[in-house]
């Protein structure tokens, strides 16, 4: 008989989620860029971005228990995992994929739009929400409310994809104090907007923001698994 008093990782551990990836690389954004990291990449998301780059994971994917997930990623040396999709979120068992690296003993970071409830995600895993913006096409998807969950252990990033998404960011940022309760993210759109005019930008403002470009396509251009 099962004890009474077993841990919720050990609890959660035949739970299934759909994977549609799981690699080693490089961190391409977020303030750890650069650094070696394992990518549990989940199938499936609510949001259809104009700027999509992982559309192929909108579908299809294997099932995989959260041992199974634990077995896959015991052959890196890495302690540094991102729970990415598609939408993670719109997975209930991602809560205890998360909690249960976490017990490993995994240094975790979330990526998610922010269109979900994300204020019940275990405290320990960096949260790293993606505000939509107008050129996103998904705008009206986002869940404002999610901001009052944040610490300066997470972060906000924006996609911008041209003048007027740096002033709605700008905005937003102003609006719900984002510059000082957490770190704030400012990415080009790959393709639509040239990094170099968003750097002037942020210059210009004097903004305390964090210029990221994403150094995955800049090393391996579109391939999946980078």
């Amino acid at each position: 008989m099962a004890s009474q008093d077993a841990s919720p990782a050990s609890r959660s551990a035949d739970e299934r989620l759909r994977i549609s990836e799981i690699f080693f690389s490089l961190q391409g954004e977020t303030r750890t860029v650069g650094l070696p990291t394992i990518f549990i990449r989940l199938t499936g998301c609510p949001l259809r971005c104009g700027y999509c780059d992982t559309s192929y994971a909108f579908q299809g994917g294997e099932w995989y228990s959260i041992d199974q997930i634990m077995d896959e990623i015991s052959r890196f040396t890495v302690r540094r995992v991102t729970v990415t999709g598609g939408e993670p979120l719109a997975q209930r068992a991602c809560h205890s994929l998360l909690s249960h690296l976490c017990d490993k003993g995994y240094e975790v970071s979330l990526e998610t739009s922010g269109a979900l409830d994300l204020c019940d995600v275990d405290a320990r895993v960096v949260r790293v929400m993606d505000l939509k913006t107008p050129g996103s096409g998904e705008c009206e998807k986002n869940r404002f409310e999610n901001l009052a969950c944040l610490d300066d252990s997470d972060q906000v990033k924006f996609v911008i994809t041209d003048r007027t998404d740096y002033d709605w960011a700008v905005e937003c940022c102003k609006r719900h104090a984002l510059l000082g309760r957490c770190e704030v993210l400012f990415s080009p759109s790959h393709g639509q907007l040239e990094a170099r005019s968003l750097a002037d930008w942020i210059l210009e403002d004097q903004l305390p923001v964090r210029l990221q470009i994403q150094l995955h396509k800049y090393l391996w251009g579109d391939q999946p698994g980078r």
